[in-house]
This record gives structure tokens, C-alpha cells and sequence, in this order.
């Protein structure tokens, strides 16, 4: 007969504070890997923002569906694609802007466009990305034509902000305006159709290439 206060080993409780193995909890704010809490940034602020949150993704997804018909079709293809990979870099802007730089207003306002847009990549492809930490789209499909993939932030277009600086300052004189804005809109919507932003990245970096080409033509006037 086992002594009186003495359990079998099978019997034997686990000294107290010690729990077995199997049964340890998680320390505190360590999540497991499925369990990982969302980085910081643009994403964790539309999870935890539910009524802003539910607007944008719900402006995300309905613009989604519209380029989803789009893709597949070879013209459309070609034309975004090609779109894309001319504003990379601005080359498609600092082309137009030199190109027709055939009199001393036009040389003068080609360098303007060329200061603009690099101070628009500073700001918008540094501090303002930085301050964001928001995933590109998911591409659940091979890529029809050549894309580059970039390695910042999704959050603003950074394709955008530049055709609309550049489309704005190139169209003075206003009659060049019309056809500039129209080559911005397919440069800025390409980064949709190519699933490399979502489609508030593209509105929001318009708003910001706007907001820059209005200072630059306070600060920095033809006249």
C-alpha cells in the first residue's frame, strides 16, 4: 500500500506554476505564425479604422472588377502594360518635356517638369511610402507582358503622382493640356490594370501630384 500522502507516479500532480509542455500559453503579444498581427502602417489602420476601412475596400474591390473585365483583352493588355513600364522613372514625362523644349519658355519650363518630378520621387517614393506599410495587390496570375516589380510600399501610386505633375505643368499653354491629361489617366490606371496598386493608391497619388504641380507653378511661374 502507497504511504499515506504519497500518489503513485501515475498519480503525481504537476508542482504548481508548472504546467506540462502541451499546455504552456503563448507569452503575451507573441502571436504564432498564423496568428501574426498586421505590420503596422496603411493596412493596420484600415483593419482597425472598420467604417474608413469598409469605403476604401469597397472603392478597391468595385475598381477591381471594372480592369478584371479589361484583363486578357490583347489590345488593353498592351496598351497598360506599355503605359506602365513608360512611367518608370518618369521617362515617358521627362521625353515629352525635353523633346519639345524648342524655344527658351519651353527649355525653361522642360528643366521645371525635370525639377518636379524629382522632387516628387523624393517625397513620394521616401517619406511619404515610408510612413505607410501597405501591401501590393496579390497577383494570382502570371504577368501577359514585361513588368518591373517595385519593392516599396503600395501606398500612394507613385506612377500617378508623377503623370499628374507632369501633365499639369506641361499643359501650359492650355491647348496641350487635354491630350497630357488623357496619356496621365492610361500611365496612372495602368498601375491597376497591371495589379501593381490598388486603386486608392492611384487616387491618392493623383491628389498629391496636384497638390505639388500647383507649387511648383506658385513657385516657380513661366512668367
Amino acid at each position: 500500500m502507497t504511504p499515506e500522502g504519497l500518489d503513485g507516479a501515475d498519480d503525481q500532480e504537476t508542482p504548481e506554476g508548472l504546467d506540462g509542455a502541451d499546455d504552456q500559453e503563448t507569452p503575451e503579444g507573441l502571436d504564432g505564425p498564423d496568428g501574426q498581427e498586421m505590420p503596422e502602417g496603411l493596412d493596420g489602420a484600415v483593419s482597425r479604422d472598420g467604417g474608413r476601412g469598409a469605403i476604401i475596400e469597397a472603392f478597391d474591390e468595385a475598381t477591381e472588377q471594372v480592369f478584371e473585365r479589361l484583363r486578357g483583352n490583347p489590345v488593353a493588355d498592351r496598351v497598360f502594360y506599355t503605359a506602365s513600364e513608360l512611367g518608370n522613372f518618369s521617362i515617358l514625362w521627362h521625353a515629352l518635356a525635353w523633346i519639345g523644349a524648342t524655344s527658351k519658355r519651353r527649355r525653361r519650363n522642360a528643366l521645371r517638369v525635370s525639377a518636379a518630378l524629382a522632387v516628387e520621387s523624393a517625397l513620394v517614393n521616401g517619406p511619404i511610402k515610408s510612413a505607410f506599410n501597405r501591401s501590393r495587390p496579390l497577383v494570382e496570375h502570371d504577368h501577359p507582358h514585361r513588368l518591373r516589380q517595385p519593392l516599396t510600399s503600395s501606398f500612394p501610386s507613385g506612377h500617378a503622382s508623377a503623370a499628374v505633375v507632369a501633365a499639369v505643368l506641361l499643359g501650359e499653354p492650355r491647348r496641350h493640356r487635354l491630350p497630357l491629361l488623357l496619356a496621365a489617366s492610361v500611365v496612372a490606371l495602368s498601375r491597376i490594370h497591371v495589379r501593381i496598386h490598388h486603386a486608392s493608391d492611384v487616387a491618392v497619388g493623383a491628389v498629391v501630384g496636384a497638390l505639388l504641380a500647383r507649387l511648383f507653378k506658385r513657385i516657380w511661374p513661366l512668367r
